[in-house]
């Protein structure tokens, strides 16, 4: 039988990559435990039980050896424990075993639970749990205060899981194996006694042993393969050779990958399996306790079990697994699941379905898994669509549309109980709470529609000459196969409900719009599904994606969501700071993505590339793991793109209902710009023919230009601030000014070190500094060079007016005599506060809709002399989506001069789409030569210049922009707001259109425009023909496309005559008759 051990290899095939032998010896791979003075201490335990006197004397004797060597406990408990902990244990023994038999007397010999305060063990089937006797039950623990050590006992069923009770296996999870590190880390030995607890008694004993690591050497450099030099000191002297050889194959495969290494071995003369799981520490949680459900569902158990840790961050588990005496005893008899399979099979699907438990080791739906009701496929299937209906079954409705659509759009009364309608419908209908209860209800229904998923997306094996179909194959094609009208009259004779029905019609909308999906690969490390977004009501969205990802891992959920084929836009980690916060980010984390998306189709008018948008909102408890849940996002979106139709030697395959190539650009964003070399890296090592082009801002040394270091961004915002200025002859210097987002961020510390204003307020992640006679600005800069929060503000630098107020204040007076009862409310609603009058607001960080219909009232009045003027006269957003829509517009009706995000910080768009075009316009060596920072620091001439040109090009697009937006608000009177957008979607529009015309055949037109649209640095460097060589044919004609249509609307607006094209286009004729007849 073949060993997998698997890793993605440089065209994203699976191989086996070391030739480990197939077969082991039947030997443990340990030095065997021999404790020599078990004897002595034998004696002693049965004289301190004897003092005792709980245990009448004539069977002291037998009730010790009983424990002693008729149980085969491994003779590591006895090394460990004290005379007093094992005599305590002994008398349990035998406390418990009195205990079954009263209640076998209560009740007839037959009991189906334990007294109170004794916990019982859940079967799988509790009908034939009432075949038995009462079980014996044992659970003991001990802890070391300085929580170096732990012991566990308890009795344990082979092959079954237990759903109440201790749970040590969970609790081990938790409090050891989860939390290991290359600082702290804790291995686990586990041993099954080899006799039962009594005669007439089958329950046996499952130990584990805890332990704190002591590495060989605690200074070893995490870069360190040799498993000599990285292991546990006791590891070391217990492992044999040959297990140190095969740990460290896993070792090294493992450091090679971003996911687990899953092998499997034979053993001579036996049936047993030996399973060994490798995987980078804190990249998944719970595995431990997960894999035990998983084998105890196909009628396994575990004789031994390892978890080894190394100084490396690798962590290692070995599973020693047999099968049960009598595999069908144990599973039920309801006739919804068959009998476990032989080993022989059932292991196979053991490492398939490792892999799914490693992505999501616990989910809401456990118990039905554990209980037998599900299988782990379609827990893991009812857990996805959990999140689908969570996210997209709390939809309006065709009435709220209609609703929406006769309201008064310019009264912000209207506007603001539509507002409150829309959170209020989305928030109450179907909380995540009553979703999930109502897929629990209903584990029929969740395997008609798995199955209903696995016959569009289960392959099998895609080799002709397979000798049998794996278990999953099996599964499907057991019971009649239902179509989607049999599900849905399946659905209605189930349920007892309208809203029941919605749910579970939900899942069945998820099944027939998913495109792609990894869900049966074997390598993944997290859940991604292509989705046709057909689904997507335009009542609420009114522009359809073009394409939409929805991705699952242990530590995060995230969408992708693009508008173009060919489009761009950052990845942005959303972190919450409490429960509350987590449910509002959840429930918000689709519209959150559209809109950020949408804003970034308008924002990316001026260049090549469609706008796109990716999210990853951490979960609750894991708001530390934002490096893992990254990879683990980027590692399964390119599952789904790279070759997913094709077969690999070890014949796994994506079904592809796409079929079509798909390419995807992914750039910085909140929290996520540090990662940016990574994901171009992994992607070359995954083979995408795209990877120099996948990720923009990445360091200087792969050739990216930061956003933040070179502030792309605040390049096109502040010129938006300086238009201003420039129409209504103001200086910057007399401006009173605030800004969210603090010197410890991209947009924050670059707009304090452009601007010359008079800043009054800083608010940021830490908290808010102000002073209304204007902050110091050498220690603003202080901080912005630093990129330090506000809470490193030196205090004694604020004017006697002003202070600085942190998130975990509280009861803060301030010097005008005000309290601040809670520092964290005074943060978030500081810009509604009367703190916050001032002549520009500029935001450049906060959460979407801070300002929104329902609170927009409490800006538009608190300043000038009679304090009816609004709190602001200018606002240029450097944030997306600060402020709704309609706040936008009650704040233009106000007199508010405001430029919203889509126009005023498109700058760092144009720096990514750049950086972009120098990847595709240059060789490799060329790019090394003129991009890529020297192994010395010092940077290229070319690369310098090539920052500057893009500078130059980004200060270019903001004014023609601002000018254009100025001109037509001043022509028609429409809110600059509206025109914001209305420039964008004729732009759009036109490029769309232009893409598609004559124009691009006339190969003199089309060269003099791309010689305008390209920087004249890559056209001095590489030539105007060798760049059309070398730049995809589409990429060229969108370049071409976004180029005309964006100077077209910029000179003529938004409301052209029939006759402006052809003028427009009559001057480019002209240069190109000048340019021939003067070559």
């Amino acid at each position: 039988m073949t060993v997998l051990e698997l890793t993605k290899t440089s065209n994203d095939t699976l191989r086996t990559i070391s030739p480990v032998p197939t077969m082991l010896k039947n030997e443990s791979g340990y030095v065997e435990n021999i404790f020599e003075g078990k004897a002595d201490q034998m004696i002693k335990v049965a004289n301190y039980i004897k003092e005792k006197g709980f245990i009448p004397e004539s069977l002291i004797e037998n009730e010790v050896a009983w424990l002693y060597s008729n149980l085969g406990i491994d003779d590591q408990y006895f090394a460990l424990e004290s005379v007093e902990v094992i005599a305590k244990h002994v008398m349990a023994l035998y406390g418990a075993k009195i205990n079954a038999y009263i209640r076998d007397e209560d009740k007839e010999g037959y009991a189906s639970s334990s007294p109170s305060g004794i916990p019982s063990e859940h079967h799988h089937n509790n009908q034939h749990q009432h075949q038995h006797p009462s079980m014996v039950d044992i659970n003991l623990k001990r802890e070391s205060d300085d929580n170096d050590r732990a012991v566990y006992i308890h009795t344990s069923k082979p092959g079954v899981s237990t759903v109440v009770g201790p749970q040590y296996e969970k609790r081990i999870d938790t409090r050891y194996l989860n939390i290991s590190s290359r600082r702290c880390s804790y291995r686990l030995e586990s041993y099954r006694s080899l006799g039962t607890v009594s005669y007439s008694s089958t329950t046996q004993l499952r130990c584990y042993f805890v332990s704190r690591c002591q590495w060989v050497d605690p200074d070893v450099s995490e870069t360190e393969t040799d498993i000599k030099k990285v292991s546990d000191i006791t590891f070391l002297s217990r492992a044999t050779e040959k297990t140190l050889d095969l740990y460290q194959k896993v070792m090294l495969n493992v450091l090679t990958r971003t996911g687990p290494v899953i092998e499997m071995f034979e053993i001579e003369g036996i049936r047993q399996k030996r399973l060994v799981i490798g995987y980078r520490q804190q990249t998944t949680l719970n595995l431990f306790s997960a894999l035990s459900d998983l084998y105890h569902y196909y009628g396994l158990f575990s004789s031994r079990k390892y978890v080894e840790q190394f100084a490396n961050g690798v962590t290692i588990i070995t599973l020693y697994l047999n099968p049960l005496m009598d595999s069908g005893s144990n599973h039920h008899l309801d006739g919804s699941h068959p009998p476990p399979p032989p080993i022989e099979l059932s292991i196979l699907q053991i490492m398939k379905e490792t892999s799914l438990i490693y992505c999501l080791p616990t989910t809401p739906l456990q118990s039905l898994f554990q209980e037998a009701k599900l299988s782990v496929q379609e827990a893991i299937y009812g857990y996805v669509g959990f999140v689908f209906a969570g996210h997209f079954l709390n939809r309006l409705g065709s009435e709220f549309v209609s609703l929406a659509s006769i309201v008064d759009q310019n009264n912000p009364v209207h506007l603001d109980v539509l507002a409150r309608l829309k959170k209020r419908l989305r928030q109450d209908t179907f909380t995540r709470e009553y979703v999930l209860d109502i897929i629990k209800r209903y584990p029929v229904l969740i395997r008609a529609l798995y199955v209903n998923f696995a016959m569009a997306h289960y392959i099998g094996s895609c080799s002709e000459n397979s000798l049998q179909p794996s278990l999953s194959f099996q599964r499907l094609h057991m019971n009649h196969v239902l179509n989607e009208d049999e599900i849905i009259e399946l659905i209605r004779r189930t349920v007892v409900n309208n809203h029941e029905y919605m749910v579970f019609e939900s899942l069945l909308t998820f099944n027939r719009h998913v495109l792609k999906t990894n869900f049966y690969l074997q390598t993944k490390v997290a859940l991604s599904f292509r989705l046709d977004p057909a689904f997507v009501p335009q009542g609420e969205y009114p522009i359809r994606p073009f394409g939409l990802f929805l991705v699952i891992g242990s530590e995060f959920k995230g969408f992708h969501l693009r508008f173009r084929d060919i489009a761009r836009g950052g990845i942005r980690i959303i972190r919450s700071r409490n429960s509350e916060a987590y449910s509002i980010n959840f429930r918000s984390l689709f519209d959150e993505n559209y809109w950020l998306a949408a804003t970034q189709q308008r924002k990316n008018k001026d260049i090549p590339e469609g706008g796109s948008k990716g999210t990853i909102l951490l979960n609750v408890d894991q708001q530390e793991k934002s490096v893992v849940a990254f990879q683990k996002y980027v590692d399964s979106l390119l599952d789904l793109v790279i070759n997913p139709g094709k077969c690999g030697p070890t014949n796994e395959r994506i079904v592809d209902h796409l079929g079509a190539e798909e390419i995807l650009f992914l750039g910085p964003d909140e929290g996520s710009a540090e990662y940016m070399d990574w994901a171009s890296q992994h992607a070359q090592k995954r083979g995408a023919s795209f990877w120099k082009a996948f990720t923009t801002g990445k360091s200087q040394s792969l050739g990216g230009i930061p956003h933040d270091l070179y502030g792309m961004t605040t390049r096109s915002v502040h010129q938006y601030v300086l238009g201003i200025y420039r129409k209504l002859g103001l200086r910057e210097e007399s401006i009173q000014k605030i800004q969210t987002g603090g010197p410890d961020g991209d947009l924050g510390s670059n707009e304090i070190k452009i601007s010359n204003d008079r800043t009054l307020a800083v608010v940021d992640g830490s908290g808010v500094i102000f002073d209304p006679d204007g902050l110091n600005r050498s220690e603003l800069l202080r901080l912005a060079n630093g990129r330090q929060m506000v809470t490193c503000f030196d205090d004694k630098k604020l004017g006697p007016r002003g202070a600085r107020i942190l998130i975990e204040d509280k009861d803060v007076r301030l010097p005008d005599g005000h309290i601040v009862e809670d520092g964290l409310r005074f943060r978030n609603e500081f810009h509604l506060s009367e703190y916050a009058a001032c002549d520009l607001f500029v935001p450049c960080g906060g959460r979407p809709e801070s300002v929104d219909a329902s609170n927009v009232t409490s800006i538009l009045t608190g300043a000038g002399e009679d304090g009816r003027s609004p709190k602001w006269k200018y606002v240029v957003e450097g944030a997306n989506l600060f402020f709704t829509q309609e706040a936008r517009l009650a704040l233009e009706r106000a007199g508010v001069i405001i430029f919203k995000d889509a126009s005023a910080n498109k700058g760092g768009v144009t720096s990514s789409s750049l950086e972009v075009l120098a990847a595709l316009s240059m060789t490799d060596a060329e790019f090394s030569e003129h991009m890529q920072m020297g192994k010395d620091g010092s940077l290229p001439s070319f690369y310098q210049a090539y920052v500057a040109a893009v500078h130059a090009v980004i200060e270019k697009n903001a004014q023609l922009e601002f000018e254009a937006i100025w001109r037509e608000n001043k022509r028609t009177g429409i809110s600059r707001s509206m025109l914001s957008d209305e420039i964008s979607f004729a732009i759009v529009k036109l490029n769309e259109e232009l893409r598609h015309t004559s124009l691009w055949e006339n190969s003199a037109l089309r060269r003099h425009v791309l010689s305008e649209a390209m920087p004249k640095l890559l056209l001095d460097l590489v030539g105007l023909d060798k760049l059309m060589e070398r730049i995809p044919m589409e990429y060229l004609r969108a370049i071409f496309g976004s180029y005309l249509a964006s100077r077209f609307v910029y000179t003529y607006g938004i409301q052209p005559t029939q006759f402006a094209f052809f003028e427009f286009m009559s001057r480019y004729y002209e240069k190109i008759a000048a340019l021939a007849a003067n070559p």
